[in-house]
């Protein structure tokens, strides 16, 4: 199946993921307004709009500014968690691994959403190792990874620990639409080197929930002070575990 068909079947089942395929032809030089990766690693104006962007869509969504550095978080975050689903989707559902190139892929700086061109792109590589996945992501975020990290006041192992949550987090959403969330746990846990630390909490009525804990913060506490991701390092298992029945009840 060809990368382009894979995304496009990705895009519909993952209704988080905002990211537009464009035609495979369609021309690097073409930027109808967003900003490729190639020119948010090299160009500080470039990230100055994207991450500006970020800031104002915080604004707009939560009510209050957010200081740069965690903008600049949020950002990075977002971007790795689509590019992640990107990367690992394609293995995932048919067994290629795209490598992605900075020049394809774009931030519309308004919205924050992605747009990829799959035309020229390496050929993609059926694998069966995670070690493909996680190399293919390493590549195409590394200098991301290095523009980003004056902005987000962070270092490089936040900040990979971070990537590591996002290609994690991204597998096991996937696994979720499709019904299928025990491979999905599985495959996730196989992309971290010496796993990606899964555990099962179980509720009064005797009901299990997947959960883990992420490696690094993602920051959304800072946007929503009285509230954190459930995969924070800053929750414990007992408010985990409520939420987790809590959201359980909501889906009936």
């Amino acid at each position: 199946m060809p990368v382009a068909a894979t995304y496009h079947r990705l895009v519909r089942l993952c209704e988080s993921l905002r990211v537009t395929v464009l035609d495979d032809e369609h021309p690097a030089g073409s930027t109808d307004g967003r900003l490729s990766t190639a020119e948010l690693a090299t160009d500080p104006r470039a990230l100055d709009a994207a991450v500006e962007g970020e800031a104002a869509r915080i604004r707009a969504g939560h009510g209050h500014a957010a200081p740069p550095h965690v903008a600049a978080s949020r950002l990075l975050h977002s971007h790795l968690w689509a590019v992640g689903l990107l990367v690992s989707g394609p293995w995932y559902l048919a067994g290629q691994v795209p490598r992605l190139s900075p020049e394809r892929v774009w931030t519309d700086p308004v919205t924050g959403d992605l747009a990829i061109a799959p035309g020229g792109h390496a050929e993609p590589l059926p694998a069966e190792a995670p070690d493909a996945v996680r190399a293919a992501l390493a590549e195409y975020a590394q200098p991301l990874v290095d523009a980003f990290g004056p902005r987000t006041r962070r270092g490089p192992r936040a900040l990979w620990g971070m990537a590591a949550d996002d290609l994690v987090s991204g597998v096991w959403y996937l696994g979720r639409m499709l019904g299928e969330e025990a491979r999905a746990l599985r495959v996730a846990d196989s992309l971290v080197p010496g796993g990606a630390g899964f555990r099962t909490l179980r509720g009064a009525s005797g009901r299990t929930y997947p959960t883990r804990t992420r490696a690094g913060c993602c920051l959304y506490y800072k946007i929503r002070p009285a509230e954190t991701c459930l995969t924070c390092p800053r929750l414990g298992d007992n408010e985990r575990l409520e939420r987790l029945e809590a959201e359980a009840v909501v889906a009936g």
